[in-house]
């Protein structure tokens, strides 16, 4: 087979991803109650005829669906971590909100690995009620408009491994930041580098 015969299958986003859950209230329990994604589909799950399928928004118009059966009961025992098993799913959440959760899940008697300093976001990890681990993440950073948070990372990669850097951390991803805004936003200056004019 020659380089020709083969192409790639271009994907453009996650559109869903379904988990085996347990009762359909502890999944909206959950889901809705917890992380507050709206119910927003409701159907029998079309390959079983005993499992229910409900989808929720998680907030970017994405979904997240359950296969649900009422027989199932809710397993807290963590789920497989063996290679080719899902480690975690992670959800953005703003800052605003990041700085609430430990609160919000300490009312709820959840146990969490409290904040965690990733560099380029913040990240607190809890399980769900099927021991599957849950991660909420916020970026510290805001891309410049028209840019993915997707191109100051790769940009911010750049810039550390130039600089012989262990992690993506604050600074990298100001200059990256800074990089992207030159190189694709128009100035009337001939001389856009740094000044003090003071």
């Amino acid at each position: 087979m020659s380089n020709t015969e083969i192409r790639k299958i271009q994907t453009q986003g996650v559109h869903h991803i379904t988990i085996v859950g347990a009762d359909r209230q502890t999944s909206i329990d959950f889901w809705e109650g917890v992380l507050g994604m709206p119910f927003i589909f409701d159907q029998p799950n079309l390959d079983n005829p005993d499992e229910g399928h409900i989808y929720f928004d998680p907030g970017d118009g994405r979904l997240i669906t359950i296969f649900t059966n009422e027989a199932r009961k809710p397993d807290a025992t963590r789920t497989s971590t063996d290679q080719g098993a899902v480690h975690h799913l992670a959800f953005n959440v703003s800052q605003a909100s990041f700085w609430q959760i430990e609160k919000r899940l300490d009312a709820r008697g959840i146990k969490h690995s409290g904040p965690k300093d990733r560099g380029f976001m913040d990240s607190i990890y809890f399980e769900d009620p099927m021991g599957l681990l849950i991660e909420l993440a916020s970026y510290r950073f805001e891309p410049p408009e028209g840019h993915r948070h997707a191109d100051v990372m790769i940009e911010a990669h750049r810039l550390r491994v130039t600089r012989n850097e262990h992690h993506i951390d604050r600074e990298h991803l100001a200059d990256a930041i800074e990089l992207l805004v030159a190189r694709t936003q128009q100035s009337l200056s001939a001389d856009r580098d740094p000044k003090d004019p003071y």
